[in-house]
């Protein structure tokens, strides 16, 4: 399978890293509007450097392509590749509007392509392990969740990070990860508030979410944290309580060589105790899904309905009010 990469930053490199551990995968074209960026990731991974989108939609002879843009860019460059015939794998969020989401996933349908979202915290073992926990009742039923996500500002390293309008803030980029483990571990969200602080280079929010089962989950996301990134989640049922803490001792520990970049112009990527990076571990199972026709971990539809509530706490954050959604059951019975 050939593979396309759009934007050479740092997630195109996490995304070529992860191909090149996949067999029968070759990453044969990276595009960027940064030469410097564009050429260094071409050196790493043999593949053809483009300035254009549309010469290596044209040239390269790809299968997918990889969007790995700021988000305000996903739908358009999402979209050119399906009508070109290629698959897509699009970073999340999906995009920063909803009407942009459902028309990427229409395009994509109506081109006969897959569209895949890297909602990446479904990949991570802990993660994986506590929604395994809820699913057998080891918890009784849920009633108290909390999850928390803070790290430097991106924006320190990659401006655009600080303007929402690419980024779509701590919220969109940063928060919906917990959006997305929750609603995958909990179920449909029933209302959402939220409230966040902007000043300098701190970007802080906090949202309730109140689930159709009745548990309540509270999440945290902060740009601006002094320390590394961290994060951590405690989800309480009627028979015992889950935690997992980044920042704590872990009683399988691997150590790694540093990165040749650690410290360099890219963003912070979370990791996890595993030896296998998530991101590997989702990219491959993208691929997979591809090769044998069958539905991801994370639907295109699990993406839009992240969005959904993310943005329903951007707009509960503007109005200080909470936002109430329809429910499957109340919409089934119209």
């Amino acid at each position: 399978m050939k593979v396309a990469i759009v934007g050479c930053g740092g997630l195109g490199n996490v995304h070529a890293s992860c191909y090149a551990a996949i067999p029968g995968v070759t990453v044969v074209g990276v595009c960027d509007i940064e030469p410097d960026l564009r050429e260094k990731l071409a050196e790493r991974t043999g593949a053809k450097a483009y300035a254009s989108f549309d010469e290596m939609l044209a040239q390269s002879g790809c299968d997918v392509v990889s969007v790995t843009l700021p988000s305000n860019l996903h739908k358009p460059f999402a979209i050119q590749a399906a009508r070109a015939g290629k698959h897509v794998i699009c970073e999340k969020p999906i995009a920063l509007h909803l009407d942009d989401a459902a028309e990427m996933i229409r395009e994509c349908e109506a081109n006969g392509v897959r569209l895949f979202v890297g909602h990446v915290v479904r990949f991570f073992p802990e993660y994986a392990q506590m929604k395994r926990q809820i699913e057998a009742g080891s918890i009784g039923r849920v009633g108290v969740a909390h999850a928390k996500r803070i790290g430097g500002h991106p924006g320190l390293r990659r401006p655009w990070f600080m303007d929402d309008a690419q980024s779509g803030g701590v919220i969109l980029d940063l928060m919906i990860h917990d959006i997305d483990f929750f609603r995958w571990s909990l179920g449909e969200v029933r209302s959402a508030y939220g409230l966040r602080t902007v000043e300098g280079d701190v970007d802080y929010a906090s949202a309730t979410l109140v689930f159709e089962s009745g548990a309540v989950a509270n999440v945290e996301a902060y740009w601006g944290y002094p320390g590394p990134f961290t994060t951590a989640a405690e989800i309480a049922g009627s028979k015992g309580v889950i935690r997992s803490d980044s920042s704590k001792s872990v009683s399988l520990q691997v150590r790694k060589a540093a990165a040749a970049d650690a410290g360099g112009p890219f963003v912070e990527v979370p990791q996890s105790p595993g030896y296998r990076s998530p991101f590997e571990l989702e990219i491959e199972h993208f691929i997979d899904c591809m090769r044998e026709n069958r539905e991801p971990l994370v639907t295109a539809q699990d993406a839009y309905k992240a969005l959904e509530i993310g943005l329903a706490i951007v707009e509960s954050t503007r109005t200080g009010r909470a936002v109430q959604f329809e429910s499957a059951a109340r919409e089934g019975s119209r």
